[in-house]
């Protein structure tokens, strides 16, 4: 009898351990088929690789010719890079001059300098061209440097200037001026912050509000508040999607530590992530940045890596929303805390942000930059069941979070300047008819680009753009250089990315695109958009493939 009962437990157990290993490899299939292809769905092989690199740079003899250009042609460029460079240096030697000696002592400053560009090109770069850093002054579209020249703003301060730096000049201003009496008495609260929460609360459609330092450290809190109500650890990031640059949310290269077995980075928009998502009990929250939708599955365009002219970018507002209404409804079923990071976009794409735009109510949104009226500040909005931080039955039980600054009375009066303007006629106007503008804008622009035979084009969602490049160019990130000869200041990332103000009236827009046209032209003059016959986007990225493995291993 004891023998046949062990006999059925023994059964018993091997049938339990089949299932358990069957459930494990179907788990563990679904999350490979959720995870983006290549390096950006595959974190820890993106850092082995990384680590792998070779440094390596082109010589002078080879530099004007990595694409075989004949000699005439490479004698050109290097003629055109010298003139380009004595131009940028005669217009702003006192910026130039700034930047030069502050830059050793300024290790960010460094790091943007050493990443403009693909690497292979810089070291002979700089021996031909340099970018100032300092600004002196603002005012309507433009900044101005030590120099005294205008730059057309597109940088878009990462996304804090939507309205015009005028607009956040007064904010802070005014701001400062409200706040004054109390000066920066910390830990309490001026009586301004009452408003602000009133407004918030109902800009978001959320219940509860919590201030931070930045929007990192609000997306951080969002996520240890995802984990500490749903008991769960994991949160799922989407492939390429920027949330902050502590450890669980920028796993892969650029973070000393490995990828975090909490962290799942999947493909946007695509059915074997919303099948993880329904068949798996261990996660906490869904991370969204509403930002990809110009550019699913993919970082940021940059161009210190436009080895040749593939980069991707394509809004379809329909099928994005589609997507976030899946999330929802699966996120939902769950008891998943979705989680919407407007830090980047904020107020961008309407007065409610991404939720009203895209017509998704999230649990939690993380909301900076903008916010601030020009001053830091990170904030979280969400409901109420997803806010507390303590439970009744349990005191010890907390989810801590504390910050020297959270809501500094100077950020808050700021905040309070610009919450209450939103709902001026001024700004208001600004909204009103807010895609038809900037899709006009985006039709008018790439018409001129095709009329005048350039090999570039813009995408955009809204008032944010990349350029995107048909020529299969090693030198595609030079246009960069000659915006800036024309007028236009980018970003550190360049081309990638353009961001405009909505304080930009037509006469601004058609003398921006004049200057991008003109820097095109000049561009093409000399002759960098002149490739082989034949040579692809393909061809290139395998001749720099051999070029790292050759100086790898020989």
């Amino acid at each position: 009898m004891f023998q046949d009962i062990s006999d059925v437990m023994f059964v018993c157990l091997y049938v339990f351990l089949g299932l358990w290993i069957v459930l494990r490899v179907k788990q563990r299939l679904e999350l490979s088929l959720a995870k983006q292809p290549g390096l950006g769905g595959h974190l820890r092989w993106a850092k082995r690789i990384a680590g792998w690199m070779p440094s390596y740079s082109y010589s002078q003899d080879v530099w004007f010719s990595t694409d075989h250009a004949p000699f005439e042609i490479a004698n050109l460029r290097k003629s055109a890079l010298t003139a380009l460079g004595n131009r940028l240096r005669d217009k702003a030697p006192l910026t130039l001059a700034h930047t030069q000696e502050v830059k050793p002592m300024i290790s960010d400053l460094q790091f943007i300098s050493q990443y403009r560009v693909p690497y292979q090109f810089k070291n002979v770069l700089t021996q031909y061209l340099q970018l100032g850093s300092f600004w002196r002054s603002s005012d309507g579209v433009y900044l101005n440097d030590m120099d005294g020249n205008r730059y057309i703003d597109v940088t878009g301060s990462y996304g804090v200037n939507l309205l015009g730096q005028d607009f956040y000049k007064e904010c802070v201003e005014e701001g400062v001026a409200l706040v004054k009496d109390l000066g920066p008495v910390l830990g309490s609260y001026h009586p301004c912050v009452l408003d602000n929460v009133q407004r918030l609360c109902a800009i978001s459609n959320k219940d509860e509000v919590s201030f931070h330092m930045s929007g990192t450290e609000a997306v951080m809190q969002a996520v240890r508040l995802a984990r500490y109500h749903t008991g769960k650890r994991k949160l799922v990031r989407f492939a390429g999607a920027y949330h902050g640059w502590w450890d669980d949310v920028q796993p892969g290269p650029g973070n000393p530590m490995p990828p975090s077995d909490d962290t799942l980075t999947l493909r946007d928009m695509h059915d074997s992530t919303l099948r993880v998502l329904k068949h798996r009990n261990d996660i906490a929250c869904v991370l969204i940045n509403p930002l990809q939708a110009l550019h699913p599955s993919q970082a940021a365009p940059t161009d210190s890596t436009l080895v040749d002219g593939k980069r991707f970018a394509n809004f379809d507002r329909k099928a994005y929303t589609q997507w976030l209404q899946q999330l929802r409804e699966v996120c939902t079923r769950k008891g998943i805390a979705l989680i919407f990071d407007e830090v980047f976009l904020g107020f961008r794409l309407a007065k409610g942000g991404a939720q009203a735009y895209f017509g998704i109510d999230a649990d939690l949104v993380t909301y900076g930059k903008t916010l601030g009226g020009g001053l830091p500040v990170g904030v979280i909005c969400g409901k109420k069941q997803w806010m507390k931080r303590f439970n009744d039955k349990k005191p010890v039980q907390v989810c801590f979070a504390r910050g020297t600054f959270n809501a500094s009375p100077y950020v808050m009066g700021s905040m309070n300047v610009f919450l209450k303007r939103l709902d001026t006629k001024p700004v208001q106007d600004l909204y009103d008819n807010l895609d038809v503008t900037w899709e006009k804008r985006l039709v008018e622009m790439n018409q001129r680009l095709a009329d005048e035979k350039l090999p570039v084009r813009v995408a955009g969602m809204s008032t944010v753009w990349t350029v995107l490049y048909q020529t299969p160019s090693r030198y595609n990130w030079l246009l960069q250089y000659y915006l800036r000869d024309q007028g236009i200041a980018l970003s550190w990332i360049g081309t990638g990315r353009m961001i405009f103000s909505l304080n930009f009236t037509q006469a601004d827009f058609q003398l921006f695109v004049e200057q991008f046209v003109q820097a095109a032209h000049h561009m093409e003059k000399d002759q960098w958009w002149w490739v082989p016959q034949g040579q692809t986007n393909q061809k290139v990225r395998r001749a720099i493939l051999k070029e790292v493995l050759r100086e790898k291993f020989t």
